[in-house]
């Protein structure tokens, strides 16, 4: 299942999972990430799966083998009756490195079912996006070559998923429904709301039908695709949070995570550096909060619960933006120190920032098998 940064795909997961759970069926997911610490990782932990594992430095091109070998132990230890894969959301070329690899050399141990990409439809930024990418207009914040990262992840679905259409107009939607049939007349579509779960039922019985993956490959142009993801740093981290006294506001957690969001946010966009996804996940010992961001103009989401008033938490952030990594990470930190305003000691204990490395396949198919 793949679909550019913030398109959904944690959600959808997390949905998926606890609606084959209650038709009585045992799910595996792996996640993907170019670093360690991933949110995701942490987040699918409470989902209803009988087990997870993580790939990461690399997508899962790259990663190929390590793939396999996660697969294999998720069967070998929990035996799942379905195995759901989460790939980079800045990951192309999947239908041939990783969709035809498998078919041709795990056709004993799995069968592919077809190939989802997500589409996020809340805001018409995106549908914008989609018109200067399919349409070959000048491009905004982001630069043509992160664009074409979108269009070749659309170009290689068996099936593209209109996601997040709660938080859409029925006009806009219905606009880039247009663009899509008109750009991709031969992929079939279906909307949804993973958030809601409306929607995911009909996504599960499409892809778990008896039908074939793998169905399209794209003609990427790997330079122009290592220059898309180079263009966005990557930043991920994991803190640790002591406040300085006794809690004593039931809210102060979230209201910590929700500024630092916020200060981040407002640092990048007087840096005109174009947000892709930012997630920040606080953990303490009475529940966790998470904030989702996808974009320099739109609002976090946000979701989570903190009983009581612990005293420590543990922080994971994950940052894919179109600045500099270095950068990147003197923005985060220095709003990680004003949100902390002296009340909480800070302790980095693991930190990444960096731009994605050329993408080199372990394996590339010019032709489905």
């Amino acid at each position: 299942m793949g679909g550019f940064l913030g398109a959904g795909k944690t959600t959808l997961l997390a949905q998926a999972a606890a609606q084959l759970a209650r038709r009585g069926k045992r799910v595996g997911l792996i996640t993907n990430d170019q670093a360690a610490n991933l949110i995701d990782t942490a987040v699918l932990q409470h989902a209803a799966c009988a087990g997870i594992e993580e790939v990461s430095g690399g997508c899962f091109c790259c990663r190929f083998d390590e793939l396999v070998s996660a697969a294999e132990e998720l069967v070998r230890r929990h035996r799942p009756d379905v195995l759901i894969g989460e790939p980079v959301g800045s990951c192309s070329d999947l239908s041939a490195t990783v969709i035809q690899p498998i078919k041709r050399l795990c056709a004993e141990s799995f069968r592919v079912a077809p190939f989802s990409v997500l589409v996020d439809t809340r805001q018409m930024r995106t549908l914008q996006r989609m018109r200067q990418s399919l349409g070959g207009a000048a491009p905004g914040r982001f630069p043509q070559s992160v664009l074409y990262i979108y269009e070749k992840q659309l170009e290689e679905a068996d099936l593209i998923v209109l996601n997040k259409t709660d938080a859409v107009p029925a006009d806009q939607r219905a606009e880039l429904e247009g663009i899509l049939a008109e750009r991709f007349p031969q992929v079939p579509y279906l909307a949804m709301s993973a958030l809601t779960g409306d929607g995911v039922e009909r996504w599960l019985e499409y892809v778990l039908q008896d039908a074939p993956a793998g169905q399209r490959i794209a003609e990427v142009d790997y330079d122009l695709y290592a220059e898309g993801e180079a263009a966005l740093g990557w930043f991920n981290a994991a803190v640790r949070l002591r406040a300085a006294r006794p809690v004593d506001v039931p809210a102060f957690w979230s209201t910590f995570c929700l500024d630092l969001v916020t200060r981040i946010q407002r640092e990048l966009q007087a840096s005109l550096a174009e947000i892709a996804h930012l997630k920040l996940r606080l953990a303490t010992s009475g529940g966790d909060f998470v904030a989702n961001l996808t974009g320099n103009e739109e609002p976090p989401y946000w979701r989570g619960t903190i009983v009581g008033t612990p005293q420590e938490a543990s922080l994971l952030v994950n940052a894919r933006v179109r600045i500099a990594p270095d950068d990147l990470q003197s923005v985060v930190r220095r709003c990680l120190d004003a949100a902390a305003d002296g009340t909480l000691a800070v302790t980095i204990e693991a930190l990444e920032s960096f731009s994605p490395a050329r993408p080199r396949p372990v394996h590339r198919y010019d032709a489905v098998t």
